[in-house]
């Protein structure tokens, strides 16, 4: 890690403590912002004590980001197209992060006094579109081609519909509670409130095991509040030095000489297998119409090209650091491209389930040495993220826990909107995309809610809302006006 700041001109280094900083304050923030969704039905249950659930709660977050993976930190990272990480000047890419997170900064800061359970990733993404447009708009380029549109469209569909089926999954939930527990008589008090609870039983505390199903659910919400929102702090900081210092970063210098031959081979394996997949193609379609039609040759030649060009550059390379900076751009190019044409071809109804199999664990391997991120930047994302659930946690909990229905929380509706945004949450974590814990646990409670009838308070519900819609327009307004300023002064 310290070799980052060792550099002979002293602000290239001062800009990466900067840029490290700003994740890490982001990182921070979103602790406290968005992981008091996690306890907030524990203490309103009772079930824990506040300080000890919020301790809980980071050290879960902690080992959720240390354990999560990748796969979602690089879904971040792509949201910017290859082209325009790659081919930007040092004071473009310090003004592109800076801006960027500036603008995720300051409109979590903003929802977070005013008490509103707004989204981190929704302020982050929409301030990664605010900067490719942006760019695109300076640069005269096609706003179409400002972002990469698929990898844009997936989350943004996860980022509508992920708080819908946490609605209806713990109202589901709830439902189900009710019908087969209604007259079971030692566990019928899971439809309690902590105050009737105290009031019938004269006990303050849950019972036993509603208590233990409530802290095992809330453990679960962290742990994949870690595993999802603390990946994107790490796909934050490959971003930043990508762009700063890509000469690092560009591919994992550190990749040993056995990763390297896995993608010599698998590149070699794919080369056979598209050969042999379009002569298939071609035998089984003679008519050249149909098959301009179906654009078949294009990708093909595309990837064929792509493929000869990382065999080239990867010829007698056991080493990443014997490769300059440029074969270390055109390599992590190449590799990006064949991943975008594997994944038009898995789109392609003539795939079987076997070549499915082959296609995706290749991607996998082929990504392997460039979707990376070192030990040092996983911990500090952990370290970040759950220091800063143990702060400033209280102005959201309030929220979550009183004044989104007009009653207080069951055990049972507590529980059932845990545990549906741990699933939703962990599922989405295991696939690659970034969802918001915010929106799917408020939406989880209200869904709850209106199950049991007990409703809901309409002016949090349309706050919560306002700020759901307005997240993604203000993050993209603040950060293409921060990044146009920038530009403008360097």
């Amino acid at each position: 890690m310290l070799y980052l700041f060792s550099y002979s001109d002293l602000n290239q280094s001062l800009f990466v403590f900067l840029a490290l900083f700003f994740v890490l304050f982001y990182e921070a923030i979103n602790g406290f912002h968005d992981t008091a969704n996690a306890v907030s039905t524990l203490i309103y249950t009772r079930a824990m004590s506040a300080n000890i659930a919020v301790i809980m709660s980071g050290i879960f977050n902690f080992l959720g980001v240390v354990l999560g993976g990748l796969t979602v930190a690089y879904a971040i990272v792509h949201l910017l197209p290859n082209d325009l990480l790659l081919n930007t000047t040092s004071k473009n890419a310090l003004a592109m992060v800076f801006s960027m997170l500036l603008a995720a900064i300051l409109w979590n800061l903003s929802t977070w006094y005013f008490c509103l359970p707004a989204s981190s990733s929704h302020s982050l993404i929409g301030a990664i579109i605010g900067i490719g447009l942006t760019n695109a708009i300076v640069t005269g380029s096609s706003l179409v081609d400002a972002l990469n549109i698929p990898k844009m469209t997936n989350v943004f569909l996860s980022l509508i519909f992920s708080p819908i089926v946490g609605l209806i999954v713990a109202g589901s939930l709830i439902f189900l509670l009710r019908f087969f527990l209604k007259n079971d008589k030692k566990f019928c008090r899971i439809h309690m409130t902590p105050l009737e609870r105290e009031k019938i039983d004269g006990k303050k505390n849950p019972p036993f095991l509603i208590r233990i199903a409530l802290i095992l659910s809330s453990i679960g919400v962290s742990y994949a509040h870690g595993a999802n929102d603390g990946q994107k702090g790490i796909g934050l900081i490959m971003l930043v030095l990508i762009g700063i210092v890509p000469s690092s970063f560009l591919v994992n210098l550190n990749a040993d000489k056995y990763e390297i031959i896995c993608t010599k081979n698998t590149i070699n394996n794919l080369e056979k297998y598209y050969l042999k997949y379009n002569k298939s193609i071609l035998q089984k379609t003679n008519n050249k119409n149909i098959i301009n039609h179906l654009n078949i040759t294009d990708p093909f030649y595309n990837i064929i090209n792509n493929i000869k060009k990382s065999k080239f550059l990867l010829k007698n390379t056991s080493n990443y650091n014997t490769l300059n900076i440029k074969k270390r751009f055109e390599l992590r190019h190449v590799l990006l491209c064949i991943s975008d044409l594997i994944d038009q071809t898995l789109s392609s109804s003539n795939i079987n389930s076997q070549d499915k199999y082959f296609l995706i664990k290749s991607k996998k391997n082929i990504l392997k040495t460039i979707e990376y991120a070192p030990m040092w930047i996983i911990l500090i994302v952990a370290l970040s993220l759950s220091i800063g659930t143990m702060i400033g946690w209280k102005r959201i909990v309030i929220t979550i826990g009183e004044k989104i229905g007009k009653k207080r929380m069951t055990y049972a509706q507590a529980m059932s909107a845990q545990i549906t945004a741990s699933l939703s949450i962990g599922i989405a974590s295991y696939t690659g995309i970034p969802v918001s814990t915010t929106h799917i646990l408020s939406s989880s409670v209200a869904g709850t809610m209106l199950i049991d009838g007990d409703g809901i308070q309409m002016k949090t519900v349309k706050n919560i809302a306002l700020a759901w819609i307005l997240t993604l327009p203000v993050s993209i307004f603040l950060s293409s006006f921060l990044y146009w300023i920038a530009l403008f002064l360097i």
